[in-house]
């Protein structure tokens, strides 16, 4: 599969600290040949990977390709986004 980094994610990582974005680096690698994918939950289109304890990538899958969305460093930003469907 390609993986292809949307604007609003490449803006993400270019704000997180280098050590945390080598491990967001090599996780979105890791999602082009990933065969599994963890849903959100109440049926959004979307997927999530968890990258620490913390951080999550969010990313769409659309015929063979990968979107990455948003790359998170912190639960809380992860959250703050999520709850915004609900």
């Amino acid at each position: 599969m390609e993986v292809r980094i949307l604007e609003t994610a490449e803006k993400e990582l270019e704000k997180i600290a280098n050590p945390l974005n080598m491990q967001f680096g090599k996780h979105i690698e890791k999602l082009a040949s990933k065969e599994t994918n963890r849903h959100l939950k109440h049926g959004l289109p979307y997927f999530t990977e968890n990258v620490t304890r913390q951080a999550r990538i969010v990313y769409h899958i659309e015929k063979e390709i990968v979107y990455v969305l948003h790359c998170f460093p912190t639960h809380k930003e992860y959250e703050r986004w999520y709850k915004q469907y609900f």
